[in-house]
């Protein structure tokens, strides 16, 4: 039989194992993140310890021993990955280790607008305080070297989109992932192109995607300038486009194209040179691609600006002439 001393000692071990059991149960299913989310950011090599007291010093509540354990039940101690991660309101001890195990980093978007030059994407990668800059703004070809690119000159071959990035992730990192996708965009359209276009490879597309991408804002229209620009090429007529011309102006171009400006020879000058300028002249989106490689049919040569975002396209030049008196010199 077991003494008076034996009995207390058991009944003061199962008030212990008791509390500890609840105390366990509420360490687990209790919340440790109150009102608002947290951040915290886990840099490699930080190990166990050194996140717990990260996590403190959010004002995260946690008791280290328990949350020490139910890392230990997961077997994931050491396997809690760097990142950034937003820890939101109501999680349990368990539900931060599972979080941090998985890496799902906080994510950061990034957006590169159609029509957009080479130079107005890398000033809004140096503007954002969350990419490292590895790269020389100035320097180009480097840049499409370590892009693996064959091609020196980078204008038009990054793909306007959204792109997601992790915290501290390289200038280059998110240009890899743009010209990637052009890539495959560009390839998945050039090989359902029309047949018989006056442009001999992908790249000479993505020129002419360029200057229909700056030429029209109205998705309906694109095909028809498109079709515009074909027709001019098959004759040999000058494309004469002025998006053309101020690209190649580059910082001389303060918001007027000059009579002068239209007779100055450049790369870039469609009124000077004939065909297609030597590289494009912006970022085109998949439906000013599409629209280079489908261009509409139809005899018209000539468009001009209505002053609503639309044009008015002509057959003849006589025809446009009374199409730009009527819409820029409004006789």
């Amino acid at each position: 039989m077991l003494t008076k001393i034996g009995l207390g000692l058991l009944l003061l071990i199962s008030i212990v194992l008791g509390g500890l059991w609840i105390e366990y149960n509420q360490a687990s299913s209790n919340p440790v993140i109150f009102d608002q989310s947290k951040v915290i950011v886990i840099e490699k090599g930080d190990n166990f310890s050194k996140i717990t007291n990260k996590l403190i010093d959010q004002g995260i509540a946690i008791k280290p021993l328990w949350f020490k354990l139910f890392a230990y039940q997961k077997k994931v101690s050491n396997k809690l990955k760097a990142g950034e991660y937003e820890l939101p309101a109501g999680l349990t001890m368990p539900e931060i280790i599972t979080k941090l195990t998985e890496g799902k980093s906080l994510q950061y978007p990034i957006t590169f607008p159609e029509g957009w030059n080479f130079k107005q994407i890398l000033q809004t990668i140096r503007n954002n305080p969350h990419i490292i800059k590895t790269l020389d703004k100035d320097d180009y070809k480097s840049i499409m070297t370590k892009l693996n690119s064959e091609y020196t000159h980078p204008e038009g071959l990054f793909f306007p989109d959204t792109y997601l990035f992790e915290k501290n992730a390289t200038d280059l990192s998110l240009l890899k992932k743009s010209y990637a996708k052009m890539q495959v965009v560009l390839k998945g359209e050039w090989e359902k192109r029309e047949k018989n276009l006056p442009i001999n490879s992908a790249y000479q597309a993505l020129i002419l995607a360029s200057i229909v991408e700056k030429e029209t804002a109205a998705v309906e229209e694109r095909q028809q300038i498109s079709g515009v620009f074909t027709r001019r090429l098959n004759i040999g007529m000058l494309l004469q486009t002025d998006p053309t011309v101020i690209y190649g102006m580059g910082d001389d171009y303060k918001g007027d194209i000059r009579y002068k400006d239209l007779r100055k020879p450049t790369p870039y000058n469609t009124y000077v040179i004939k065909g297609l300028p030597p590289t494009p002249i912006a970022m085109p989106g998949k439906a000013a691609i599409y629209a280079a490689l489908h261009p509409a049919k139809g005899k018209s040569v000539y468009f001009v600006a209505k002053g609503n975002g639309t044009h008015v396209f002509s057959e003849t030049l006589k025809q446009h002439n009374n199409a730009v008196n009527k819409y820029q010199r409004k006789k």
